[in-house]
């Protein structure tokens, strides 16, 4: 979910681009100097141009390495302009802690893109809420119903049969053809959204019939939909963010795109919900999210649609980005992977792992934190408002600025990190990293606003990681060693993981 959030205005720079190239020109002309105005007291300031500020140093979709750059000149901590907005950007753990928790009171307000306001419907979800009585009402019904404790003891025989899934499609395929190399993204991302619908829903849906389409619909076309149609829509930039003076010019491509987008996701949501609630009719249990939410009896159609949609698209992020990159890694690296194995035949031996194994394997943990660290499922966790004028780092900070923390920035950064470009677990064993501290590369956010879904995410990635190791030797396909490229600004991998299985047991 927080993939989604993590919208900073850098998906779709063509606008932004014509603007800053005419400004440039003009600036050129005009001899109109730099945008930098540095202040007593305040964060150092990047400099940039007239009227657009640093938007035009931002074009190139990978924000997070600008930034991260900027800090080795300017310190972890500086002011940007993007448009009208001064935005202060955070890059080192401890800043990022200090505004999460320490200031959270003076730091908390949500900054929400345009698309992503319409597609929550105003923040009407858990992760795009404001704190307050809302958001508190929300996430205890989330936290209840699907990712507390007690939940994830109702759904761990789903969660078993999504892993055990996984092993025996693995296992066919190297069955029919051993020589051929496995699209693993493909084989974990549909079981999980099986996992996903089943929590969510009560069944892993085949089809449904959407009204407002006219006809049945099948269940790549309901994941087409409600997920990838809007982790694609959600990154729509609409250039009159920037400029809130020009908000009265039309942007009809950006609001035609957004409202269809959205309509569709809505007609798709609440037919799954009507399907449900005829099986409830029937007289079947309540074993899904879903299910809870209807016994509330306090909920709108519109709470349900959003809230059951929220809990489909938290399976479809940190679990998926941060699984694919731990196997990519440990598929190039074999002394590694033989060390994790190794792990799991001392503690499991010929038992299949479980998730009452995990806290007695600290060198899967270890691959675990070390791949969020490597690579953040998100590289920019979503901005926040400062609502009263506070200090962040020394610096006075004034009401109003936006604040943007750059996980790829405090997670890269040579004064946290030896060597922060390779990917070593090791780094965190040997007392150098406390098993309570699991939010040390703050991939999952800290303070009140902590990813509801992260304990959801770490057993799900971690027993599948074990399982995977435990089952088959991995290889990468010849030529991805260096495949390490991501979507714009997001943690996903550009390319799917492709890999060689190899059966460490007879099958």
């Amino acid at each position: 979910m927080e993939a989604l959030l993590a919208t900073l205005p850098a998906g779709s720079w063509r606008a932004v681009a014509a603007t800053a190239a005419a400004v440039v020109v003009l600036a050129a002309i005009t001899g109109v100097r730099m945008w930098s105005k540095e202040r007593p007291n305040m964060p150092p300031v990047v400099p940039g141009l007239p009227l657009i500020g640093n938007l035009y140093q931002l074009r190139e979709k990978k924000p997070h390495k600008t930034f991260a750059k900027w800090s080795e000149i300017y310190g972890p901590i500086y002011t940007i302009r993007i448009g009208d907005s001064n935005v202060v950007v955070l890059n080192s753990t401890e800043l990022a802690k200090e505004a999460m928790v320490a200031k959270f009171p003076y730091i908390s307000t949500r900054k929400l893109p345009k698309a992503f306001s319409v597609l929550s419907h105003d923040k009407m979800m858990v992760a795009a809420s404001d704190h307050g009585d809302f958001h508190k009402t929300v996430k205890h019904f989330i936290m209840a119903g699907l990712l507390g404790s007690s939940a994830q003891k109702q759904f761990r025989d789903t969660r078993n049969k999504m892993m055990d899934n996984m092993l025996s499609t693995f296992r066919r395929m190297v069955i029919n053809n051993p020589r051929a190399p496995r699209n693993f993204r493909e084989v974990f991302r549909d079981e999980l959204f099986r996992l996903s619908l089943t929590q969510s829903l009560g069944e892993d849906v085949s089809s449904v019939y959407v009204k407002e389409l006219a006809r049945e619909i099948s269940k790549e076309e309901i994941f087409q939909i409600i997920v990838v149609d809007m982790m694609t829509c959600v990154t729509e930039v609409d250039w009159r963010e920037f400029f809130p003076n020009l908000g009265w010019v039309p942007n009809k491509r950006f609001e035609a795109k957004v409202a269809t987008t959205e309509s569709r996701r809505t007609a798709v949501i609440q037919a799954l919900i009507n399907q449900r609630k005829e099986r409830i009719v029937c007289g079947e249990a309540r074993e899904s999210y879903l299910d809870f939410l209807l016994a509330q009896n306090t909920l709108t159609d519109e709470n349900l649609t959003l809230l059951v949609w929220e809990a489909i698209i938290e399976s479809a992020d940190t679990t998926l980005v941060t699984t694919e990159w731990a196997m990519y890694e440990l598929s190039k690296d074999s002394k590694k992977q033989d060390r994790l194995y190794r792990e799991i035949q001392e503690v499991c031996g010929e038992d299949t792992v479980t998730e009452e194994h995990l806290p007695r394997l600290p060198y899967l943990n270890a691959v675990f934190h070390e791949t969020l660290r490597l690579h953040a499922p998100v590289s920019l966790l979503p901005a926040r408002l400062v609502g009263q004028t506070t200090t962040l780092g020394g610096y006075q900070v004034p009401a109003g600025t936006e604040v943007i923390i750059n996980v790829y920035g405090c997670n890269m950064s040579n004064k946290e990190w030896d060597e922060p470009e390779e990917w070593s677990p090791e780094r965190f064993l040997d007392g150098r990293f406390e098993a309570t501290d699991m939010y040390k590369t703050i991939s999952f956010g800290a303070g009140k606003r902590i990813c509801a879904g992260s304990a959801q995410a770490t057993s799900i990635a971690c027993t599948a990681i074990a399982r995977f190791v435990q089952e088959f030797a991995w290889r990468l396909r010849e030529g991805d060693e260096d495949m390490v490229d991501t979507v714009h600004f997001m943690g996903y991998k550009l390319l799917p993981l492709y890999v060689y299985l190899s059966p460490r047991r007879g099958m």
